[in-house]
């Protein structure tokens, strides 16, 4: 079992960049391990994709050194059993509030005697080449990062940030607007910002790694300023998306003239 570099970065206070991977290609996964991100965050959240999706994407992160992770669509263990076990090197779960909450992800991610985790890393393990090695490491090596997204997360940021086996604790500005009655496509807004500050000496404090992310890079530079250490750059149909409008546009012009 590889060693979860990133995991070590972001525990160290280094920071660490990569990218949430909404469109579920695996050849765009690829392409972004090869380009430089050092993790990579495949979404179930928000889009229809399935496990049987989730392994070929992780297949192609796997010829990489870049870590794969795997934003589940809701704490259920089940999601978090079967993310680790085809190959997830870390889970992101969206919209968790409490610090019960926080402990059972944990506990579903760890082996006994640190957790409840079922033993059956088929792929994880190299279909068995690595069996037991795997079930040496994988307590120590699994990145748990928790989305902020919540006014009840917000509360009890410091209690959840104290629940040993959290590594990260990701602000999800968007759905953080929505869920305090703000307009999201409003921002910056000082409600927001406050949280993000925030989580930020929280993260410090605490010694987990406060992350957010960036569309531009001059955004990602600014979140480094602020403090941010896991930061996500993209996602990446929105990087295709800033790729080609700048050519649509020109054309537009061109054919006007």
């Amino acid at each position: 079992m590889r060693s979860n570099f990133v995991r070590e970065k972001a525990l160290s206070g280094q920071k660490t960049m990569g990218c949430f991977l909404g469109m579920g290609s695996a050849t765009v996964a690829e392409l972004l391990a090869h380009a430089g991100a050092e993790w990579l965050l495949i979404e179930m959240e928000h889009n229809g994709l399935d496990m049987a999706e989730v392994e070929r994407i992780l297949m192609a992160i796997n010829g990489t050194d870049t870590v794969p992770m795997v934003r589940i669509p809701s704490a259920d263990p089940v999601f978090i059993q079967r993310s680790l076990d085809i190959g997830g090197m870390g889970i992101a779960v969206p919209m968790v509030r409490t610090v019960a909450e926080a402990e059972a992800i944990v506990s579903a991610s760890r082996y006994p005697p640190q957790g409840r985790r079922s033993f059956g890393p088929l792929r994880a393990s190299h279909y068995t080449f690595e069996y037991e090695e795997y079930f040496e490491k994988a307590n120590e090596n699994i990145l748990i990062m928790l989305i902020i997204e919540t006014p009840e997360a917000v509360e009890r940021l410091e209690e959840i940030a104290k629940v040993p086996g959290i590594d990260v604790l990701f602000i999800g500005a968007f759905d953080l607007c929505l869920s305090m009655g703000l307009n999201p496509f409003e921002m910056p807004l000082p409600e927001i910002d406050a949280v993000m500050a925030r989580a930020v000496a929280v993260g410090r404090s605490c010694g987990v790694a406060v992350g957010a992310g960036a569309g531009t890079p001059e955004e990602l530079k600014a979140l480094a300023a602020q403090g941010f250490t896991f930061l996500s750059y993209g996602p990446d149909y929105k990087l295709l998306v800033d790729a080609i409008r700048p050519g649509v546009e020109a054309f537009r012009q061109v054919e006007g003239t």
